[in-house]
């Protein structure tokens, strides 16, 4: 399989990146079983055609993620995210939470998801709203295609740091420059100076600095 473009993330990286726990992230994207049977994964992968055994997901997979975490991070049980996901794939297609209109467009489908299981109701109570999931701050750094996909994450405020499928299968790398960030952050340590490994790599201080920060943050 090419992964240019698609991006090659394993869970540990995915847990990194999001915050999500990748105990977690293997049941919501590659299923379970249970007392009572088997759970189907929130939805098909990006690289779901690997051997089974492999936990690999792709760039739109990482970034859908995020959002997912979000949910549950306010306590919105799974099956909640199942319908809104469902519903909100008819409208927006694949990978539908992190598709620019989900963002204005998305209110309704979440909230038909919790009115359509009766024993929800207790999030109602609590005022669990849209906003307070899907908030603009997630959405901040995604630069969208024309039709409105995720194309590439700035995870930083400053943008000095990017993913991009199509650079270094999707591993953060500096935006300017195409260098990954972990193995700047491995060279300084080896090399136990920031100014060596700059001349090294023919980049700023400023960037070998950025680029340490990022990998100490995402740790």
């Amino acid at each position: 399989m090419e992964f240019t473009g698609i991006g090659l993330y394993t869970l540990q990286e995915a847990e990194r990146l999001t915050g999500a726990d990748s105990r977690e992230a293997k049941r919501w994207l590659f299923g379970y079983k249970h007392a009572n049977g088997y759970s189907e994964p929130l939805w098909r992968t990006q690289i779901a055609d690997l051997d089974e055994k492999t936990k690999v997901i792709g760039f739109r997979d990482l970034l859908e993620l995020r959002i997912v975490k979000a949910f549950i991070e306010k306590n919105v049980p799974l099956q909640v995210i199942r319908v809104a996901l469902a519903n909100a794939r008819k409208l927006f297609g694949d990978y539908p939470f992190t598709a620019n209109r989900f963002l204005t467009d998305g209110r309704s489908i979440f909230h038909e998801a919790i009115e359509g299981e009766a024993q929800l109701t207790d999030l109602a109570k609590q005022q669990l709203v849209f906003e307070q999931i899907i908030r603009p701050t997630l959405y901040a750094g995604i630069e969208f295609t024309a039709q409105g996909e995720a194309k590439r994450w700035y995870p930083t405020k400053n943008k000095i740091v990017v993913l991009d499928p199509e650079i270094s299968f999707g591993k953060p790398v500096l935006a300017e420059y195409g260098v990954r960030t972990d193995v700047i952050a491995q060279a300084v340590i080896a090399e136990k100076s920031k100014r060596v490994v700059a001349a090294i790599y023919e980049i700023p201080l400023s960037a070998v600095d950025a680029a340490f920060k990022f990998e100490r943050l995402a740790a």
